[in-house]
């Protein structure tokens, strides 16, 4: 589904913020594009790893992730400053970004939606390990009415739990 060529890397180098003529439209366009292609492919494959349950392997895509991240947000932020200048030069070109930052948008949804869901899987197993842990550890006994006593402090086993997976 990735309509975008995941090989073109964004380029890096500071544009002047002057009226962008059409070959100044087109470099912006095309800044856009590789910032956004070099971090959907970067996206994607975090994605997948993320579904196979690879989330160690796809944790070392933080760092090139929020670099690309940076570039993208940087192409966004010059596009945005000579957006009027782009709409009476080049609307066609800026309508087709607008297409493609769509379906940009769309595969970051799919993104945030997968790591979402592993983080309320991962806290869900957290959460019932230490419901087990104090299960064990509480002792079973009743109050004068009936009821079952709360565990005081002293009963309640802290859990730890190692972040570097």
């Amino acid at each position: 589904m990735n309509q975008f060529n995941a090989s073109r890397q964004p380029m890096q180098a500071q544009r002047p913020a002057t009226a962008p003529g059409s070959t100044e439209a087109r470099k912006l366009a095309e800044d856009l594009m590789d910032a956004m292609n070099a971090l959907l492919g970067l996206i994607e494959r975090e994605t997948e790893l993320v579904r196979a349950g690879k989330v160690r392997e796809a944790m070392t895509f933080e760092s090139k992730k929020q670099e690309l991240s940076r570039n993208y947000v940087a192409a966004v932020s010059q596009l945005k400053a000579n957006q009027p200048q782009l709409a009476k030069s080049a609307p066609e070109l800026l309508s087709t970004l607008h297409r493609h930052h769509d379906a940009f948008r769309a595969m970051l949804q799919v993104n945030l939606t997968v790591l979402a869901t592993a983080h309320a899987v991962s806290e869900s197993v957290v959460r019932g390990v230490n419901a087990e842990i104090q299960k064990r550890n509480v002792p079973n006994t009743y109050t004068a009415a009936g009821r079952r006593a709360a565990p005081g402090p002293r009963h309640i086993t802290p859990l730890a739990v190692s972040r570097s997976l």
